[in-house]
């Protein structure tokens, strides 16, 4: 490689690309023990640049992605890494350098990469019908094999999507056992087109419908209850002149009123209502849910974009507190198509990446959990993967008891996005483990951490160690060994 990664803060530090490929078995755990019920595998992504960027210098959203799979076996665990071969990553390796310039801006592309997919797979995994995804939101899936985490090649349900983009950020209805998801951009980059779709179980196309936003912007997240379907559109918006003038993909325009989009499960465009939110930031969903006549969207909500890398249009610096979110409920009449959307919030605490017991997904649920600031915070900058946020800690909120407590991680440590795990297919909502890579900054390795779901503050369970760092991820899902065998695979490494 004749090229330097630039001396930034996306490419130095504990962000540094580690451009490995890797097998670890029987890692050490230097505390506690591994729970004899945890069987199965954790997947999570993240994006980790192979080459220096074509541009100079790139944002952290824009690496190739990288699945790691932790594989539990009756208190062992081992770890496997590998690359998505996406289209991009194969004709880079071919050519031993970058062919793909800017984040989702293919005019500064090689000429000949022209028609390839610019996807990286570096978002999230879906397991789903029996098939592992590794997801980007401005392309379609890639699936990979779940046990070698061998490529098996592009997914598009079978030619059923009709859009060119595919979120990274699906829901499974487990009541119903449909898949619900949507591309935005669906038309290619800066369109406001959305396209939704719903399958069942076995990946066959139920229901397609196609709307138009208020204005192009970044839709990274949605919200699936029993009967609607929730859109959240806040102004970090796109336009394609500024990509052919080489300017960044998205910025923020705060002179914009931000929305969401309330659409019938099998609802047409004429169907949907957009409903008036204060401008703010909303990038991921805890859950949504149906109660008392109204419609409930938990999600956390910044004042602007949570990353800095993305201008404002007014030429304001980006505002750390202003971006910091907390968890909100949204909340609104369906009956009431122009009712304004009511926020409460529901937790002090700035933070992201919130998860749930998935199998409570659409419906009223109790527990929550989400990588947070500690209240002790004072941690090192640079946790969050492209964010301002300093992760330090994992918090659970008992929405029935409104009840709040933490976890908080050694100094000079941070934390990636936690996972939960049911202790077993019966077990009540909330009962089970959350795992959680550690960031051992001074160190520069990783760790993995299990704690109890429901008491997080009385720390790990485990803690296993790794001889490598993991780059900060973004998210993963869980595959119980019971699936993983039924796919025709061990679990084990």
């Amino acid at each position: 490689m004749t090229q330097r990664f630039p001396q930034t803060r996306t490419f130095t530090g504990f962000n540094a690309p580690s451009r490995i490929e890797f097998d670890l078995h029987d890692l050490e755990v230097v505390q506690g023990c591994i729970p004899g019920d945890l069987n199965g595998a954790f997947y999570r992504v993240q994006p980790d640049p192979a080459w220096p960027p074509r541009a100079g210098d790139d944002i952290p959203l824009n690496g190739d992605g990288l699945v790691t799979a932790f594989r539990f076996d009756r208190g062992r665990v081992s770890v496997r890494g590998r690359y998505v071969r996406t289209e991009k990553f194969v004709a880079e390796r071919t050519a031993g350098r970058a062919l793909f310039g800017a984040y989702r801006n293919p005019y500064t592309d090689d000429p000949s990469v022209a028609g390839l997919s610019r996807g990286t797979a570096n978002t999230n995994l879906l397991w789903f019908g029996g098939r592992l995804l590794a997801l980007k939101e401005d392309s379609h899936p890639v699936e990979i094999d779940p046990v070698t985490l061998d490529t098996v090649g592009p997914w598009s349900f079978g030619g059923q999507l009709s859009s060119l983009t595919f979120t990274a950020h699906p829901k499974i209805d487990p009541y119903k056992g449909e898949l619900v998801a949507f591309g935005y951009a669906a038309k290619g980059e800066t369109t406001p087109d959305i396209a939704v779709y719903t399958f069942n179980a076995q990946g066959e196309l139920l229901h397609e419908a196609w709307l138009e936003a208020p204005y192009s912007s970044m839709v990274h997240d949605f919200g699936v209850t029993e009967h609607y379907i929730l859109l959240p559109i806040s102004p970090l918006v796109s336009k394609l002149d500024w990509l052919k003038a080489g300017k960044p993909h998205f910025a923020w325009d705060g002179s914009r009123q931000s929305w969401l989009g309330v659409l019938p499960r099998r609802g047409r465009a004429s169907d949907i209502h957009w409903h008036a939110v204060d401008t703010c930031f909303s990038s991921h969903t805890m859950n949504a849910f149906e109660a008392d006549g109204r419609i409930h969207y938990d999600t956390p909500v910044g004042g602007i974009v949570v990353f800095p890398f993305f201008p404002d249009v007014s030429g304001q610096p980006w505002d750390p507190a202003r971006a910091a979110p907390r968890l909100e409920r949204w909340s609104l009449d369906p009956s009431a198509p122009n009712a304004r959307v009511g926020r409460r919030q529901l937790t002090p605490l700035i933070g992201e990446f919130p998860r749930i017991d998935e199998r409570f997904a659409t419906r009223g649920y109790r527990h929550g959990w989400m990588a947070c600031e500690s209240p002790q915070l004072n941690g090192p900058q640079g946790t969050s993967l492209g964010g301002g946020m300093t992760l330090t800690g994992v918090a659970h909120i008992d929405h029935a008891e409104q009840r709040l407590e933490c976890f908080t991680v050694e100094a000079e440590c941070s934390l990636q996005e936690p996972q939960f795990v049911p202790r077993h297919a019966l077990a009540e909502e909330g009962d089970g483990y959350l795992l959680a890579v550690v960031n051992r900054l001074t160190e520069m390795r990783s760790d993995l951490i299990i704690l109890d779901a429901r008491e997080v503050a009385a720390g790990p369970l485990a803690t296993v160690r790794l001889p490598l760092r993991l780059r900060n991820g973004l998210h993963g899902t869980w595959i119980g060994a019971d699936e993983l065998e039924a796919r025709g695979g061990s679990p084990a490494a």
